[in-house]
């Protein structure tokens, strides 16, 4: 195996580790065993739903006399009556009182902030070079980092950040986190005529700022939701928190009937800005910037006629377990006592073995038959009989009509590309938004679903795949299915420069 090394900055970082590990060569069959346990999980769905359909087709072959002889049959039979009875309303409870309810994205809505708090390279440099916290070989490092990182001139920083020296405190984390929550449920409540008041489950997931009292505490207050919400706070859960809350929301709504449930996914950055001279801890600062979603789920049936999607499957990997897994994204201080969060020169080896775990167990939930044979019987082949045969790593592209890629960075979207065997333009979504919003953590994904949507690609019956990685380590996908052809909604952040992508993103 190649051990090339890369020099950034004076920072040698080897080729090796800033790459996804080869599926090929480690795919293991205890994540295809958990992948066909969720399938037996839903059993007696299976079964149910072709015995009811060989019923059916019988029934429809019967003629008049037919009916009548049965008839006639069973009015001497009062124990076979009384049997078929039993069953039937015993099999028919069992399936009500067992199936999962739907659960439907009713809308969702993406922050844009305004447009003074866009940053251009050249401001970011001048910026940090004033405020006199970076060595020369800090701001060579971070301008390397930004001209290879995919973002554009048109990312947007928090207000804080505007001045010199810049002015982090807890008030204007505060201001950040209100604008940004407040703008994005703003327009949510807007697009679809909900009631605050009908709002009966509210998750809120920002990693960094965690404040008291809490940021879902903000949103009771400004909103002044009813005093039997169901109100959590998720921190320190990383990047791919958004489908986690996801998660926690859709359970919710499997105990709590005819109810609506609010996500909101974001990242604080004010007083999250790196301003010390240690390289691994000053990559976030190129990369993330402002941004925020809110999302409106609904188990009511009623709502499946407006509904733009229906969750069909989430699946999350955590391999925090693993030391070097845990440590990967960490937030520490520098010798110098300055505080951020520091990327291991592991991460995308660590980010590889995740998504490897996540895809393996998600691929008996959503792949076609003939793509799991496949799979299946190259990898048990290997297993038993020759380690030199390579498994098959199926075509994703037969389960999923889009894939939203978190847009972490650029090296994150290339190596999924390369291993999942994805075109361009799977992959274009993720780029676009990297490109005019940057990383804006966990609310990325839903940028990337908003792109889709504004480009006029999203058709009734078409699976989307969102999926992120985070600290911890971990890796969550969420599947979607769209119940329509799907427009964008009012102020939908691509609105007002849709039609200026895709850019051809410099090399």
């Amino acid at each position: 195996m190649s051990t090339e090394s890369s020099n950034v900055a004076g920072v040698t970082i080897p080729r090796q580790s800033r790459r996804l590990p080869d599926f090929l060569q480690s795919v293991n069959l205890k994540y295809v065993k958990l992948g066909y346990h969720y399938l037996i999980t839903h059993l007696l769905t299976l079964c149910l739903v072709p015995l009811t359909a060989v019923i059916i087709a019988e029934a429809s072959q019967m003629n008049p006399d037919d009916l009548h002889q049965l008839w006639l049959h069973l009015q001497y039979n009062l124990v076979s009556v009384i049997v078929c009875a039993v069953f039937l309303v015993f099999g028919s409870t069992v399936y009500i009182m067992t199936r999962p309810r739907s659960v439907y994205l009713v809308d969702y809505s993406c922050y844009r902030p305004p447009s003074h708090l866009q940053v251009k390279f050249h401001q970011f440099m001048e910026h940090s070079t004033l405020t006199g916290d970076f060595d020369e070989s800090s701001l060579e490092f971070q301008r390397k980092i930004l001209e290879r990182s995919g973002l554009g001139e048109e990312t947007y920083v928090p207000e804080a950040m505007h001045y010199i020296p810049p002015r982090p405190s807890m008030a204007a984390a505060r201001e950040e986190a209100e604008q940004v929550m407040f703008g994005a449920l703003d327009n949510l409540f807007a697009n679809t005529n909900v009631k605050p008041k009908d709002i009966g489950i509210l998750v809120v997931n920002c990693s960094l700022f965690n404040p008291t009292p809490s940021l879902s505490a903000m949103i009771v207050n400004k909103y002044k939701l009813r005093g039997n919400i169901r109100s959590f706070n998720l921190g320190g859960m990383g990047c791919s928190a958004g489908v986690i809350a996801i998660d926690l929301a859709k359970d919710m709504l499997q105990v709590h009937r005819n109810t609506y449930a609010v996500v909101v996914s974001t990242e604080n950055i004010t007083q999250n800005w790196y301003f010390g001279n240690k390289k691994s801890m000053l990559i976030p600062n190129c990369l993330f910037r402002v941004g925020g979603a809110a999302a409106l789920l609904s188990n009511k049936s009623g709502d499946r006629w407006r509904a733009k999607y229906k969750l069909v499957h989430v699946v999350r990997t955590h391999r925090g377990a693993d030391d070097k897994a845990f440590r990967c994204v960490h937030q520490e201080q520098d010798d110098n006592g300055k505080t951020g969060v520091s990327l291991s020169k592991d991460l995308m080896a660590i980010a590889g073995g995740a998504l490897k775990t996540n895809i393996t167990t998600l691929g008996p939930l959503v792949l076609p038959i003939s793509e799991q044979l496949l799979f299946f019987l190259t990898l048990v082949a290997k297993k038993f009989f020759s380690a030199n045969i390579k498994p098959y790593i199926p075509d994703f592209k037969l389960a999923f009509n889009h894939f939203c890629i978190h847009a972490g960075g650029r090296a994150v979207i290339d190596e999924l590309e390369k291993n999942l065997q994805l075109l361009p333009i799977h992959v274009e979504a993720s780029r676009m938004t990297l490109h005019r919003f940057g990383n804006t953590s966990s609310s990325s994904i839903w940028y990337e679903l908003a792109y889709t949507e504004a480009k006029g690609r999203m058709r009734k019956g078409n699976r989307v795949w969102q999926i992120a990685f985070g600290s911890g380590f971990k890796c969550n996908s969420a599947v979607w299915e769209a119940l329509r052809n799907v427009k964008p909604s009012s102020n939908s952040p691509w609105e007002d420069c849709i039609h200026r992508y895709p850019v051809q993103i410099a090399v």
